[in-house]
């Protein structure tokens, strides 16, 4: 469903730890999100809510090296965003208004040019 909706070129909002479903895409080896722009939970905010000697992988670490995406981050608990061609990320549960305002801003963008068509 991920590369569907990326591939059909309607709007992917993904927030938080959301971008590990990423991890699972691939389309003959290579994931279609390698090389987008995209953030999501930090390596520097999981080490700050303790986790990372428990974790057996770390987000932002995984997408680079996994997926191959051009990791973007923000100051940490800040609300950031990083919107590339119909792919937006959020990099932690601060920034879900963000993409929420975002949204609505695409889809009002969508409806006006259906109602000028």
């Amino acid at each position: 469903m991920l590369t569907a909706q990326l591939a059909s070129g309607n709007p992917l909002f993904i927030v938080c730890h959301g971008p590990a479903a990423m991890l699972a895409t691939r389309i003959h080896g290579i994931s279609p999100f390698k090389g987008y722009r995209v953030t999501g939970f930090t390596d520097e905010e999981e080490e700050a809510v303790g986790v990372v000697p428990m974790a057996p992988w770390l987000l932002e670490t995984d997408l680079k090296e996994k997926v191959g995406v051009e990791f973007s981050r923000g100051p940490i608990w800040e609300p950031y965003m990083v919107e590339d061609c119909n792919l937006v990320t959020g990099q932690n549960p601060a920034s879900a208004a963000v993409l929420g305002n975002r949204m609505l801003e695409i889809l009002a963008e969508r409806t006006t040019s259906f109602a000028m068509a």
